[in-house]
């Protein structure tokens, strides 16, 4: 996959261009003073890389210190004073 650069102007002008590239091409970088602003994926690529695994539960249920019998402990004090 090959990202290229493209200006705040540049993008304005061609963003058409922009997004059938992210589609086909990979991921569109725009900048703005040469530091990166944003990047333009497709939709596709997007729903891949935000798909979750399982929910919090089937991560707890798979933990491997699920059955360890591991005790923890809750302080009981009052929290430390701290000066800020």
């Amino acid at each position: 996959m090959s990202s290229e650069n493209w200006t705040v102007a540049e993008a304005k002008a061609k963003f058409s261009e922009i997004i059938e590239r992210a589609m086909t091409e990979g991921p569109q970088t725009i900048t703005r003073k040469g530091l990166t602003a944003a990047v333009v994926v497709g939709a596709e690529e997007w729903q891949r890389k935000t798909k979750r695994a399982g929910n919090l539960a089937e991560f707890f249920a798979a933990s491997p210190l699920r059955g360890s019998k591991l005790k923890t402990q809750r302080r009981k004090a009052r929290p430390r004073k701290i000066n800020l």
